[in-house]
């Protein structure tokens, strides 16, 4: 091996061990060392040109000791100034908290690991721009608590089971302790996929259902995921508690414009100049597509199914009604 090929090889495990470490957890140095192939002396070696390159990296002695990345007094070198690190923080809360489509779950884990080295004056700039700032929601999805998303992202990918409170969708609340395996963004909402270890079974949960999730500090080896798709299984399940409805929707509008106020998975396609159509296969409630549609904000045509027709009808009765009583 040439010294060139030696340093690269260096270089790329010392990223990942720096990725590893920047997880708000403790690692042991058998499990780093498992992680990354190599010897426990060649973790603390890498550890110390950590250290050296200025991240501040803490120790623990002992038969459970590890190694974490603490925040220091500055921000390590991760080639970002405070105004540049606090802009991050606070635009990937935001998305986060909202759900905003396009925020997927590679920012919600890097959400979680520039809070967990950002000095407490920056953490505290990011906590007070984020409760001063109000944001322009259209009513169509539930907030998530940025700090929620951030815990269940860190104890994916630390594997830590987890506590927390949860409410169902008719109110009954319950407590769970699971192992987490993934968080999926549909565009409009998160879900974590977990083993639930109560019921001995996976289940799929709505992030903003979830209050105080607490880390037990228990690690786990992740179980084989049926299907081996944290996005199929959530499919399945949404499927399961919403029969598919086979949507058809012409709009007075062009296909950008409808595109661009709708999530992802419903893209119309352009039938002529300043019209479109939508037509896909939907598994949510009829009522959470009906605001959708009339969220849009043009004139628009609902082809199918029945139920969504009649549902959109019903609809626009009851707001006239209002709009007369109003008048």
């Amino acid at each position: 091996m040439t010294d060139t090929t030696s340093a690269r090889l260096t270089s790329a495990r010392l990223l990942k061990l720096l990725s590893l470490l920047q997880t708000p957890r403790e690692w042991p140095g058998s499990e780093l060392a498992e992680r990354l192939e190599v010897s426990s002396r060649t973790i603390r070696r890498d550890v110390e040109r950590l250290r050296d390159l200025g991240y501040p990296v803490e120790a623990t002695k002992g038969a459970v000791g590890g190694y974490r990345l603490v925040a220091g007094a500055a921000m390590p070198p991760l080639l970002l100034d405070d105004e540049e690190a606090v802009a991050i923080a606070v635009g990937l809360r935001a998305g986060a908290g909202h759900a905003i489509e396009g925020v997927e779950e590679a920012s919600v884990r890097a959400l979680a690991k520039l809070e967990q080295v950002l000095p407490s004056r920056l953490r505290h700039r990011v906590s007070t721009l984020q409760s001063a700032t109000l944001p322009l929601t259209r009513g169509d999805g539930a907030t998530v608590d940025a700090g929620t998303l951030t815990a269940l992202a860190a104890a994916v990918t630390g594997r830590e089971r987890l506590r927390f409170g949860y409410r169902a969708g008719d109110g009954a609340e319950s407590r769970r302790q699971v192992e987490p395996y993934r968080l999926v963004s549909t565009g409009y909402r998160w879900y974590l996929v977990a083993y639930d270890l109560g019921r001995e079974d996976w289940r799929t949960f709505r992030v903003d259902r979830v209050a105080d999730p607490f880390p037990t500090g228990a690690r786990f080896t992740p179980r084989e995921l049926p299907g081996g798709d944290a996005a199929e299984l959530l499919g399945q399940s949404l499927r399961g508690r919403h029969p598919s409805m086979d949507v058809d929707v012409t709009f007075a509008a062009p296909a950008s414009f409808v595109a661009a106020r709708l999530p992802p998975f419903l893209a119309p396609e352009a039938t002529g100049e300043g019209t479109c159509r939508l037509r896909a296969r939907v598994a949510d409630s009829v009522e959470w597509l009906a605001l959708r549609l009339a969220l849009v904000d043009c004139e628009f045509a609902v082809r199918g199914p029945d139920v969504l027709v009649g549902y959109v009808a019903g609809l626009g009765a009851r707001l006239g009604r209002a709009a007369g009583q109003g008048g």
